[in-house]
């Protein structure tokens, strides 16, 4: 979900083959020395960036929460109280942009949670319910009838839309990533009003 146009530090490469390989074969199922040969250096040199598995598992799944939270946040204060159906429209958008972009997290998130320590665990939790209350707060700014627990149940269900991006096939069997996001983006908004009616 990186707006960043330079070039990805070691550590960021590190990382983005740990994703894709995890999500491949299972947390368990990859060595040190495979990240390392994705990234051009021996396994062992990758305990120079991280301490093992277990931490860029934390840094991927904790990263990405954080990362969805800031960007939220970003785009509420850059809205600075404006159309809050404006701001709901940028909050999709920046959601079908990491659904997109970054589906190995998606898919790592799914299976290897729970791999993580308690610490670790919570504290994205706790990220992905401070994410969720950002959306129930706008969304309910959108339609002031939708109730506050049908308004979370509502963002939860669409979460799970936008998040089902991994199950769609291969990247090159989708028509294309400006119609499937404007496909996601219409689900999306048909599936809050529907909450609403």
């Amino acid at each position: 979900m990186a707006t960043r146009t330079d070039a990805p530090t070691r550590r960021e490469q590190i990382l983005k083959e740990a994703a894709r390989l995890f999500a491949e074969r299972g947390f368990h199922g990859v060595g040190v020395d495979e990240i390392g040969a994705a990234v051009g250096i021996s396994g062992p040199g990758l305990y120079r960036h991280f301490a093992g598995k277990d931490a860029m598992l934390a840094e991927l799944l904790v990263g990405i929460s954080g990362q969805l939270l800031t960007g939220g946040k970003r785009r509420v204060a850059e809205s600075d109280g404006g159309d809050p159906e404006t701001l709901l429209d940028s909050l999709i958008e920046g959601h079908i942009d990491f659904a997109l972009d970054d589906r190995p997290l998606i898919t790592l998130h799914d299976r290897e949670l729970d791999r993580l320590r308690d610490s670790d665990r919570k504290l994205v939790r706790q990220l992905q319910r401070q994410y969720v209350e950002l959306w129930v707060e706008i969304l309910r700014e959108v339609y002031p009838g939708l109730a506050e627990p049908a308004a979370r149940s509502a963002v939860h269900s669409v979460f799970g839309l936008l998040n089902s991006t991994p199950h769609l096939g291969r990247p090159g069997s989708l028509p294309g990533r400006g119609a499937t996001a404007e496909l996601l983006h219409r689900m999306a908004r048909g599936a809050f009003a529907a909450a609403a009616a």
